[in-house]
């Protein structure tokens, strides 16, 4: 396949974007190079002839038709996004803009296409959203497909406002999508502002660790290329107008987590243990949504796919990536927010 991936330089994106070209597929990487963007994400397969970089925003209309008319996708999975909820509640205007606006133009420029091309019948547009939309789970139950949404954050919202373009698109103008909502992913290459790169950098740095609240927090950790593997899979046979639950089965406390990383740190950096001594409780986020769980049984028992990595042996590939490749992620430490705390506001 032809893929247009959105957002190909980021985090999730650039893992969909190894894995595409690892498969055998071309992939069109369309990104705009915004703080948490990085190239070097996608070094690895920078020199495939079956990859293409495209430096653009989603949100120019004009740009993305160009795209289309150039490269005739066979689809398209969409990634780019605003993502960290701190930075949303302190500049909400930008989630809604990229988010919301840029999801508009995507969808537009992908309709037009797959309009002037004839309506191709194997044509994919592939929505990547979050469990967050979904609000926040009590001590007991999971996120399903069925589960109404409740979003609580600028981020959580505005993701939840493209995930209804999307349906809107396909519904009313019979645009083929699939939707895909996630848990927190984790692994080699994620900006250094989220919660375990913060982690494993200010441990290193001898720095505090910060942790919201008590620390009572629940996630479910999904390992980056356990997700991309996913992604790839609704991509290829997921069924039209449907969406898909992904999840890693790995529920942790925040606070369970964060000692666990300290213990790894710990058997790999001795000399500067116990690296649990720099957990320093903070001030909660305002909204913090006490749990997230994903039921993925529908894209267990439709497609086949179940995670593969372990959330102990995930954050243990996690920390030695990030020991390995310490010019990845000092070069990154100068950008906007890095270092500090940022969604006080409220």
């Amino acid at each position: 396949m032809r893929i247009l991936v959105t957002g190909g330089a980021g985090f999730i994106g650039s893992a969909v974007v190894r894995q595409a070209i690892a498969a055998g597929h071309e992939a069109i990487n369309l990104d705009a190079l915004t703080y948490a963007a990085c190239l070097d994400n996608v070094a690895p397969v920078a020199q495939s002839p079956r990859y293409r970089f495209v430096h653009g925003d989603i949100r120019d209309r004009a740009l993305l038709d160009r795209v289309f008319a150039e490269h005739a996708p066979d689809a398209v999975m969409h990634l780019a996004a605003e993502s960290h909820v701190d930075r949303s509640i302190d500049g909400p205007a930008t989630f809604v803009e990229t988010n919301v606006m840029g999801t508009f133009h995507l969808l537009e420029a992908a309709r037009a296409d797959w309009q002037r091309r004839g309506r191709p019948a194997g044509f994919r547009f592939h929505h990547v959203s979050t469990d967050e939309v979904f609000g926040s789970l009590g001590p007991t139950g999971a996120f399903t497909e069925q589960s109404p949404y409740d979003p609580r954050s600028p981020y959580s919202a505005s993701k939840a406002g493209s995930d209804h373009l999307v349906r809107a698109w396909h519904e009313t103008y019979g645009l083929p999508v699939v939707t895909s909502n996630c848990s927190n992913n984790y692994g080699p290459y994620q900006f250094p502002e989220k919660l375990i790169p913060v982690v494993i950098l200010n441990a290193l740095a001898g720095q505090p660790i910060p942790v919201y609240g008590g620390g009572e927090n629940v996630r479910d950790w999904l390992y980056v290329e356990d997700h991309a593997a996913a992604l790839l899979t609704v991509l290829q046979r997921g069924k039209i107008g449907r969406s898909y639950n992904i999840g890693g089965k790995n529920e942790r406390r925040n606070i369970d987590l964060v000692r666990a990383i300290c213990a790894l740190l710990d058997t790999r950096r001795p000399g500067a243990a116990p690296h649990d001594r720099l957990i320093a409780h903070v001030e909660d986020r305002p909204g913090h949504d006490l749990r997230y769980a994903i039921d993925a049984t529908r894209i267990g028992a439709e497609l086949g796919w179940r995670p593969s990595v372990t959330l102990e042996e995930g954050l243990a590939r996690t920390v030695d990536w990030y020991l390995a490749h310490e010019d990845w992620w000092r070069a990154l430490q100068s950008r906007d927010g890095v270092g500090r705390r940022l969604g006080q506001a409220g």
